[in-house]
């Protein structure tokens, strides 16, 4: 099988030759994040980063990072209470947020030319967007996230509409422009910033509606971002028509094969944490880790990875190791596998 049919089978749940992997590291350290558009120097360091991976690693899918451009700069400077959320600023399509977001993207692709495998952008949800921008324009570096939510439910719905609306057209054009696979697509309720019911009611239908936009034209991938001490309910996305599952196996206390069950059967993908055995492991432990991963949760409709991003300074042949003894694993499975 090629990386494309593979990739399909799992999204199918399906056997495959062997189960895929795929693991993702930023290219720039947490102080260079959203940066890219005042420091040029951070930005290159980010597209180039691609570029190193691009020569030490043979993953079974790609992901852009965006590391300097995580967050969209949407001005919130006229927030002083819960109703002035409804008057918050947004990037449009012109602005230069959208346009180094191309950049980024075309020139990350030129890494790639000629290599055929999913390529995947990452995204992140309205609710973890507003938050980042509230800290950003309070001189406390406080959000008031859900503060504002209980005072003002219909200003913070209105608010995170306005920035679902551009983040649906950035993921369409970039779909359509860059003939990207799909979107990565990063959500979370960080040890309860909002209360579970505020959540479903008013971030719930906004985060579903971006997925439903991403699979119009392409594969969602849903990453419930959880690590070390910071954890979700990953129960409030059981309902998400995700195409595929990512979640903090270990952070969560939920296995890829109890994920699995949780989500219908979906296809799942994770099963290390992020800065333990993948990251210290010899590649016998390594090794030894896929195939109890495989052991539990199967080899159909399961992609092997971590429970976020795993750190910048990994050695690469680990992700090596991983993909070898998913073919061992199968090898020794051929019922499960094609």
């Amino acid at each position: 099988m090629n990386k494309r049919e593979r990739f399909q089978a799992f999204l199918n749940n399906e056997p495959a030759d062997r189960a895929p992997a795929a693991f993702f590291h930023h290219y720039t350290t947490a102080q260079e994040y959203v940066t890219g558009l005042k420091e040029p120097r951070f930005f290159e360091k980010n597209v180039a980063g691609h570029l190193v991976s691009r020569k030490q690693d043979d993953p079974d899918i790609l992901k852009i990072m965006n590391d300097v451009l995580m967050l969209m700069p949407v001005d919130c400077s006229m927030v002083k209470e819960a109703k002035d959320l409804k008057d918050i600023i947004p990037p449009d399509m012109d602005s230069l947020y959208v346009q180094k977001t191309k950049e980024l993207t075309r020139r990350v692709l030129a890494y790639w030319e000629g290599e055929d495998l999913p390529v995947f952008a990452t995204g992140f949800s309205p609710l973890f967007v507003l938050d980042y921008a509230l800290k950003f324009a309070d001189s406390q570096h406080v959000s008031h996230l859900a503060e504002y939510a209980a005072a003002d439910p219909e200003a913070f719905r209105i608010a995170l509409e306005k920035i679902e609306d551009i983040t649906t057209k950035i993921f369409e054009m970039l779909m359509d422009e860059y003939h990207l696979d799909g979107i990565y697509f990063s959500v979370n309720n960080q040890n309860h910033l909002l209360p579970d019911d505020t959540y479903r009611e008013l971030v719930t239908p906004v985060e579903k509606r971006i997925i439903a936009a991403i699979n119009a034209k392409g594969v969602s991938i849903l990453h419930i971002c959880g690590y070390g001490g910071l954890t979700n309910n990953v129960r409030l996305y059981e309902d998400y028509d995700a195409s595929a599952i990512n979640w903090a196996v270990h952070a969560e206390g939920v296995s890829l094969r109890e994920g699995k069950e949780l989500f219908n059967g979906k296809p799942v993908m994770g099963g290390f944490a992020q800065n333990t055995i993948i990251y210290t492991g010899t590649e016998e432990e390594i090794k030894a880790e896929v195939m109890r991963i495989l052991d539990d949760a199967g080899q159909v409709g399961v992609m092997i990875g971590a429970d976020c991003t795993v750190p910048n300074d990994i050695d690469e042949k680990h992700f090596a190791w991983v993909r070898e003894a998913c073919e061992e694993y199968a090898g020794g499975h051929s019922e499960e596998a094609v």
